[in-house]
């Protein structure tokens, strides 16, 4: 479902292998990323840049995701391609999450923070 690379600073990228992020993909998702946060990994990014569709279960999953991180850490996305991206702008969810190009974009931000 997603690999994981660790980063400097304790920052943590899983990069998802789905093409799609679905009802069928997305409690998988949540499932694994809340047992990697709850083992104390709080700032995270998410490489979207294989996921070609996400619907609402997925932005759900997503949603929960940031609430379980909470105050304690952050979650931010990177290489959402242009169907995803239209879809987080739809649904305002580019104002709920920060999306960056790239993964190492995303960890060089993280590190600044």
């Amino acid at each position: 479902m997603f690999r994981t690379e660790e980063k400097a600073a304790g920052i943590c990228v899983f990069t998802l292998d789905e093409m799609r992020l679905t009802a069928s993909a997305a409690p998988g998702l949540k499932t694994a990323l809340t047992n990697e946060i709850e083992a104390g990994r709080s700032r995270l990014v998410l490489d979207l840049g294989k996921v070609s569709f996400i619907d609402s279960t997925g932005l759900g999953a997503l949603v929960g995701l940031l609430k379980r991180v909470g105050m304690r850490g952050e979650l931010v996305v990177c290489g959402v391609q242009p169907a995803v991206e239209q879809m987080f702008r739809l649904t305002r969810m580019d104002r709920v999450f920060r999306i960056f190009r790239t993964a190492d974009e995303a960890v060089a931000q993280l590190e600044r923070a």
